[in-house]
């Protein structure tokens, strides 16, 4: 049974109501919080009444995973390299712990274990960037350092960036900058907007390969628009870096070469251009980075918080990064050939059933669209009936237009584990009249 957002606030207070009923259980003037509830309701509905939700995992057994007495094949994972099952990488953790500890507890201002040092030279190497700085996670990264470089100034803001960098933005309004945000790859708008009255500096906010659709954005232009007007383009690239990179003869795939991210991809210089990535996903850590020019570097360590204040990253995640690059320069090839192939396999199978997605790149995050909305628990509840664990995509995640659910593949799924998703996706598609919607197809023509 649905558990409706007053219901389960009302069982949240009972839960946590006091022994004293003299004392309230909350303040009288929460209109916030009752504001803030009807406009996650959809995600918080979702949260209390499906099993692909805030969900347990009890055991793992590569990309399967066990969930009460249920095992179900994971295509929720970001690990997109399968690092964090690499038997290498496993095996080199324990000597790093034997030597460091379990984690540093200095903040990143008092001090640092020169493993930060050596990644970030060789980060720095790996994306041809002048320098890089290592930070705990892109949420923070975004945080701490839009503010910093936005000043006084203005952030342009594409209106599907994602939601932790409209955070970043908001909390630059606070600090005295202002926003204007233009529509999703309108690059006619933002050239508008940057040719009109502003006040400077300017940043330019931009997802790089889109966490939802899998594609990129027209990188050259927003490049060429940021240096004509004397503006940063500011690019996270969280889901592209491990996967995408660098173009070159002999590359296995389309994907490019190194895995180094969207910038070398377009074969584009870092002028004025930060990069902001995270290693959480292909490389199954908890380290972030943002590759900038040195000068900016040197203003971060005593500008943002994060490096002043925050604890840094455990041992084991700067163990992994160091292990998962080493493992990227020799078979990295490999594995973005098989993450390829494998996503090209599923994306096939959809364009058999005729069934939409705004996915164009080949990367290996499948969005697909419902033609009705308010049946997504039922397609979560068929596919988790049907051992498919999939991202539950619901406002405010997307918005209630595009609810639907997402597919991503690793290059630890099987090809048995492919060859069972798209089986489920043909009794999806037959049951749910997924066969190109024509919601579905204006959803996927406006990406």
């Amino acid at each position: 049974m649905r558990l409706t957002i007053p219901g389960a606030l009302r069982a949240l207070r009972l839960r946590t109501a006091p022994r004293d009923r003299a004392r309230p259980t909350r303040r009288h003037n929460d209109d916030w919080l009752q504001r803030w509830m009807h406009t996650t309701a959809d995600l918080a509905n979702l949260q209390y009444s499906h099993r692909m939700v805030d969900a347990v995992i009890d055991e793992i057994d590569g990309r399967q995973i066990r969930i009460g007495d249920r095992w179900l094949t994971d295509f929720a994972s970001c690990n997109y390299l399968g690092l964090d099952l690499d038997p290498e990488i496993i095996a080199a953790v324990p000597e790093y712990l034997d030597r460091w500890g379990t984690h540093p507890s200095w903040s990143r201002l008092l001090g640092s274990p020169v493993l930060y040092e050596e990644l970030e030279q060789r980060m720095t190497e790996l994306l041809g960037a002048e320098d890089t700085l290592l930070l705990p996670t892109v949420t923070l990264i975004h945080l701490s350092v839009l503010p910093i470089l936005a000043g006084g100034g203005t952030l342009f803001l594409d209106s599907r960036a994602h939601k932790t960098i409209y955070d970043g933005c908001s909390l630059s309004v606070a600090r005295g900058a202002t926003v204007k945000r233009f529509r999703h790859n309108d690059l006619d708008q933002l050239d508008a907007l940057l040719g009109d009255s502003w006040r400077r500096p300017g940043v330019i906010c931009t997802d790089g390969i889109n966490s939802m659709t899998g594609n990129a954005p027209e990188l050259r232009r927003l490049a060429d628009l940021a240096r004509r007007h004397d503006a940063l383009l500011y690019v996270d690239d969280a889901h592209g870096f491990g996967v995408i990179g660098e173009r070159s003869g002999d590359e296995r795939c389309n994907y490019g070469a190194r895995g180094n991210s969207i910038v070398r991809h377009f074969g584009e210089s870092y002028d004025n251009i930060i990069l902001v990535g995270g290693l959480s996903k292909s490389y199954s850590s908890l380290l972030a980075f943002v590759a900038c020019p040195t000068a900016i570097k040197h203003v971060l360590k005593t500008a943002a918080p994060p490096y002043l204040y925050s604890g840094p990253s455990p041992i084991a995640s700067l163990a992994t990064v160091r292990e998962g690059l080493r493992v990227n320069a020799q078979r990295g090839e490999l594995l973005r050939e098989r993450i390829f192939e494998m996503t090209a396999r599923v994306l096939a199978r959809l364009d058999e059933l005729g069934m939409a997605t705004p996915n164009r790149s080949g990367f290996p995050i499948v969005e697909i669209p419902l033609p009705d909305p308010d049946r997504v628990d039922e397609i979560g509840d068929l596919l988790f009936d049907r051992g498919i664990y999939v991202t539950m995509a619901v406002y405010p995640l997307v918005p209630r237009h595009q609810v639907g659910f997402r597919v991503q593949i690793t290059a630890a799924n099987t090809d048995a584990e492919i060859d069972h998703l798209n089986r489920v996706l043909g009794e999806a598609a037959e049951r749910f009249d997924l066969r190109s919607s024509p919601a579905a197809a204006a959803f996927v023509r406006s990406r």
